[in-house]
């Protein structure tokens, strides 16, 4: 079997890389978002331009806010999800009939 990071599909501006985003991101195991700020500022140079940085910066201000957002926003999603029968905001464990869960606003 070939070498997937052999091929590039629509261009050369990851081929002449020392190490392509896209392999990188992979053995890494980076999350989404992390993966696409990561190829678009790489490829700027050759590619996109001014845009692949807004598009990176795009995804930066997605992960600032799903990791570091309003502490309200991050309450109410896990309040509705044990609303939902979830009982934690990943679905796995449980919380007791008798806990209740309150956030201050």
């Amino acid at each position: 079997m070939s070498d997937p990071y052999d091929t590039q599909v629509g261009g050369n501006h990851y081929k002449d890389m020392a190490i392509q985003p896209s392999e990188f991101i992979n053995k890494n195991k980076i999350l989404f978002a992390e993966g696409n700020a990561i190829k678009y500022i790489c490829r700027h140079n050759n590619k996109g331009g001014k845009q692949d940085l807004e598009k990176a910066k795009h995804y930066i201000d997605m992960i600032i806010e799903r990791d570091y957002g309003d502490e309200t926003y991050k309450s109410q999603t896990f309040a509705s999800s044990i609303m939902e029968g979830n009982d934690t905001p990943t679905g796995h464990g449980t919380l007791s009939d008798d806990i209740k869960v309150s956030y201050e606003v």
